[in-house]
């Protein structure tokens, strides 16, 4: 009996052990599960926290960049109109300057033929008719008469010449010699005011005005339109515009 008690006293005393480690087991596990899943949704939450500031930031970058594209495409417009503007600007005076690129190569054309024929002449040695002077290539004469400027050019022009043309510094000099009073030569404005054109249609290039001349009377009624030129006056020997009407003496030149 005694051997019974012993037995079953230490029966009771394992059993609660062993019935002790039976029931803690599955709460372990439970536990050990549920910090798995803890762990896991947390990491989650980390990995979408760092998704989401990922995303945050690659937005921000592409809309910062959008910003700069938009504002880059608005400066390429702004300078393709620049360059528009500049292009026209270029073409307008690229046409000006070949204008006047063909009105320079027509002059030299004109005086190419021109310096042709003189040379031409030149060789040729004529001499000028009885009564006239030479200077260079060109006869003169300064018939003893008076008359408007219109007279005095058709008076020219029935001699086979025209009121003279001065073109050089040597020619004024030899008019200065060869005048002794006023006397009209071949420039005057009566096409258009301003305007200096010679007998044969060439502009006034080189000059020999007056002080303050030309001035077209100056505004004085009593002178009228002053439109025809005469060379010498009553201080100098150089040229003045007065009223083609004025009845002066006259310089023809022609060409032998």
């Amino acid at each position: 009996m005694e051997e019974i008690y012993v037995n079953g006293e230490f029966s009771k005393s394992h059993n609660p052990v062993a019935s002790s480690n039976n029931y803690m087991g599955p709460r372990s596990s439970k536990r050990s599960f549920s910090s798995a899943v803890i762990l896991s949704l947390g990491l989650l939450n980390i990995f979408l926290l760092v998704g989401l500031i990922t995303l945050s930031v690659y937005l921000h970058g592409s809309a910062t960049s959008v910003s700069a594209t938009s504002s880059n495409i608005s400066s390429m417009t702004e300078d393709g109109n620049h360059l528009k503007a500049n292009l026209s600007t270029i073409r307008k005076k690229l046409s000006s300057m070949t204008e006047e690129r063909d009105l320079l190569h027509t002059h030299l054309t004109e005086k190419t033929k021109e310096l042709e024929r003189l040379q031409s002449l030149s060789k040729q040695k004529k001499t000028c008719p009885s009564g006239w002077s030479r200077l260079s290539c060109s006869c003169y004469l300064l018939p003893e008469k008076t008359g408007s400027w219109d007279e005095g050019r058709s008076d020219c022009r029935d001699r086979g010449a025209d009121l003279v043309v001065i073109d050089s510094s040597e020619e004024q000099d030899f008019l200065v010699r060869f005048t002794q009073k006023p006397t009209w030569i071949g420039l005057n404005d009566k096409e258009e005011e301003g305007r200096w054109k010679w007998v044969d249609g060439t502009p006034l290039t080189l000059t020999f005005w007056s002080p303050r001349q030309p001035d077209n009377g100056g505004g004085d009624p009593q002178w009228g339109e002053e439109d025809c030129v005469h060379i010498r006056t009553d201080g100098d020997t150089l040229w003045n515009d007065i009223s083609c009407g004025n009845s002066l003496p006259w310089v023809c030149e022609k060409i032998p």
